[in-house]
Order: C-alpha cells, then structure tokens, then sequence
C-alpha cells in the first residue's frame, strides 16, 4: 500500500510493459468481435511527469524519453527508425491531451488501453488503494466502457471471469511488496482464473533483482497446463543483485498467434536505446509452446 507509480512512470521497465501491452491489444482487435481489458493493479491511470515525484527519480529520462529523444543519447550509436509497432505506441503517447507540445504526461496501463479501445470493447480496472481508485474514477468518469473497482485484483478475478465478451485480456502488474511471495499469490491466482476462464490470455510483469527470485515461477508457468507461454525481458544490469531493479519481464499465458514475431524487432531496437552502464539484454523465448493437437 506504499508504493506509488508516479515516482516510476515512463521507465525502463514501463517502455517494457506498455509495448508488449500495445501489441497484444493490437492483436486482439484483429478480430472485429468484442474484447475485455482487466487490470488488476490499475494505479491512477496517468502520471505528470513534472510532478514531485517524477523528478525526485527521473527515472522516465532513461526509458520513455530515450525512444522518444534517441538523439540525446548519442553513446547509443546513431538513432535509427524505430520499428512500426514501437513508433505507434510512442505516437498514442504524444496523442494524449497534454501532450501536444511535449512529454509532459505518461499514461499507465488503463489509458494506454482505454486510448485504442473501441467503442464495443470493455475495461476493468481494479485499484486497492483509496487515492489511487479516486484518481482513476476522475479519469474516466465520462468512459462508459470503462469500469473502476476499488477492491483487490487478484479478487476480484472470481467475479470478473470469464467475462461477456469472453475474449479479451487480463493484465497483472502488482508493485511486488511482498517481493518473492507475491509470486505465490499471483499463481494461485492464476490457477483459480485459468479454471474459470481457459481460453483467456494472461500478462503478468515481474521485476528482475536476483535470477533465483524468478525462476520458481517460470517453473510454475511450465507446469501450469497452458500451452502457450512466451517470455519477454529486458535487463540493463546484470541481474545479481536485490538492491536495484536489473531488469523487468512480461509472460503472456495464451500468447496471441505470432506474437514472437511481432515482438522481436522492437525489443531488439529498444535494447540499444535504454542501455545504461553496459549493453542492455533481451530475451524473447517459449516458456510452453505445445503443438496443436
């Protein structure tokens, strides 16, 4: 109940998150039927970045702003064009009213979605913290396809799942307090939704300090009876020490088709750009991939 996402927003670990998030609602909306959008750590939804917090960190200078200003970073080589699906997320970002002269604002998942969503598709965004829910609500209080819930995520799963449309997307993104417990809740939170709603595709975001905090739940997730479940990281420092955050992670359970592909060239093209003391690494992988039977 500490942690507060406008100190964080923008960062390398959100350039991550929100381009991943981007291509899989891309995907969904490839279909002309209807999608739901669950967000079980929702945040207020968007975030100044000339706000206290913000610049307490700066930590949006060496993640958003550097894909948006690779020229300010020369030690990254020359800026070269960025690939299609990341110069769409940046230009939904600079669409955001206030944006119009600048990075001023970055929206969190909520608006990133609610932003290219249609007006069939649905949200549902479910926030614990008092503040947070009242910021959220004031957001979108003139959205009519987006729903705010001020109670735990993990949940409100049972009551949310399977939903009408029944396609759509479920994205887990807590702020890790519990730090390797969390992990043991989000899987048994993932047990319980899988059973109400198997064909639904899950994104969870992790923080990478140490490797050996990670690794049990990618053992889960390979035994978890999904079968398809891709692996996205990005790490811009060695990920052997618990005192800083090394690197961030995305899996997606019931991964969109080809969305290994559609992904490949914007991680390598954004590795370069967020490097800090050394080479930032990337990894796109299958944690489950079973053939179709």
């Amino acid at each position: 109940m500490n942690y507060r996402h406008a100190y964080h927003a923008g960062n390398f670990a959100d350039v991550l998150k929100h381009s991943v998030l981007f291509a899989l609602i891309e995907a969904l909306q490839a279909k002309a039927t209807p999608f739901a959008f669950v967000d079980t750590h929702a945040g207020s939804g968007c975030y100044a970045l000339d706000s206290v917090e913000a610049g307490k960190t700066g930590e949006y200078r060496d993640g958003i702003a550097r894909l948006l200003f690779p020229d300010l970073h020369p030690t990254n080589g020359a800026a070269k064009p960025l690939p299609p699906l990341l110069r769409r997320w940046l230009d939904s970002i600079l669409k955001l009213p206030g944006n119009e002269h600048g990075l001023k604002l970055y929206p969190g998942s909520p608006l990133q979605v609610a932003q290219t969503m249609r007006e069939t598709d649905s949200a549902h965004l479910c926030e614990l913290h008092p503040e947070e829910a009242v910021r959220l609500r004031e957001l979108f209080h003139r959205d009519h396809r987006v729903h705010v819930h001020e109670r735990d995520g993990y949940e409100a799963l049972k009551a949310l799942l399977p939903p009408k449309e029944k396609r759509g997307l479920v994205l887990i993104d807590p702020p890790y307090e519990a730090q390797e417990a969390e992990y043991r809740v989000i899987e048994k939170a993932l047990k319980a939704a899988l059973q109400r709603w198997p064909t639904g595709v899950f994104a969870v975001w992790y923080p990478i300090k140490l490797r050996s905090q990670v690794q049990p739940f990618h053992r889960w997730l390979q035994h978890c009876g999904v079968r398809r479940v891709l692996r996205a990281e990005l790490l811009v420092h060695a990920d052997d020490s618990p005192l800083r955050l090394n690197g961030s992670g995305m899996v997606i359970l019931n991964a969109p088709w080809k969305l290994d592909e559609v992904l490949r060239e914007p991680l390598r093209a954004m590795a370069p750009l967020l490097s800090q003391e050394r080479p930032a690494e990337w990894r796109l992988d299958w944690l489950v991939q079973e053939a179709a039977s």
